[in-house]
């Protein structure tokens, strides 16, 4: 069995609560305020009244992959000190916020960089993400422990 550590109050605060709470914010905007969400996506090509029925179940999913992320994070990680399960966890979780990164491409270059143009939404998908990726890399890299 791989030794338990104590692992610093940053990753603790960061990985055990924060980031499981703005993912369940995540999930509660996907799933019960789809049109805000959207608008704040991209508002116009946000729909202008009803979200199609489509949209609105790939939201619900995307809804359910956000709880997971939550749950996953906050249960697997607090359920452990060992720093072999942290790191797999976290790795994958690094290898998602690639992937988040990556699906706004279609939103332009701007959205990366453009912090003047940033509105709530955009806080939450990309300098949030940002944040999320970079405490994960510290952690890979040993930073503090």
């Amino acid at each position: 069995m791989a030794p338990l550590t104590r692992l610093p109050l940053a990753y603790r605060l960061f990985f055990l609560y924060l980031e499981p709470i703005s993912a369940l914010v995540g999930a509660f905007y996907t799933h019960f305020r789809q049109q805000r969400y959207l608008e704040l996506l991209d508002s116009a090509t946000a729909p202008a009244k009803l979200v199609p029925l489509s949209t609105s179940v790939a939201m619900s999913q995307l809804a359910n992959m956000y709880f997971f992320f939550a749950i996953n994070e906050a249960l697997v990680l607090r359920s452990t000190g060992d720093l072999q399960v942290w790191r797999a966890v976290l790795l994958v979780l690094l290898i998602a916020d690639f992937g988040h990164l990556y699906s706004m491409k279609e939103l332009g270059p701007d959205i990366f960089y453009n912090v003047m143009d940033w509105n709530v939404g955009d806080l939450g998908n990309v300098p949030w993400v940002y944040a999320g990726a970079t405490m994960r890399c510290c952690f890979l890299a040993g930073v503090g422990l």
